[in-house]
């Protein structure tokens, strides 16, 4: 297991100075690009931030699942390709395991951080808490 690990660690190094490396910069600008686009909607229907509803609205969890996977699964799917081309070219081996680790931190990672973050702040910047009228 440790030999794994350690394989595996060392892998995902290789992959940001290696063949490809622009990837790590598009895929999660592009799953950034669907939880901006997704919080806002959010915050218009007035929806919980993503993240957090996830864990507290087990009623909506699978809807919200769906919907999320609808928005950032191309891009996973995207980022495990690139990463198995990746993968062949210079390990001249696939291993499935470190292929989905790579699309999960490129791709679902920056859409979970994002997506709640932006419903908040457009919430907030679009209903701003009502200031309290001077000499009343």
């Amino acid at each position: 297991m440790e030999h794994l690990l350690m394989r595996l660690w060392e892998n995902m190094g290789l992959r940001i100075t290696g063949p490809m490396k622009f990837r790590f910069l598009m895929q999660p600008a592009m799953a950034m690009f669907f939880a901006i686009r997704d919080g806002l909607q959010d915050a218009r229907e007035g929806k919980p931030a993503y993240f957090w509803g996830l864990f507290s609205n087990a009623a909506e969890r699978r809807a919200m699942l769906k919907d999320g996977w609808h928005a950032v699964g191309k891009v996973f799917i995207l980022a495990l390709v690139l990463d198995v081309v990746y993968q062949f070219i210079v390990q001249r081996w696939v291993y499935p395991g470190e292929a989905v680790i790579a699309a999960t931190i490129l791709a679902i990672v920056p859409y979970l951080l994002v997506r709640g973050p932006v419903n908040r702040v457009a919430r907030i910047s679009h209903h701003p808490a009502k200031e309290p009228k001077i000499g009343s």
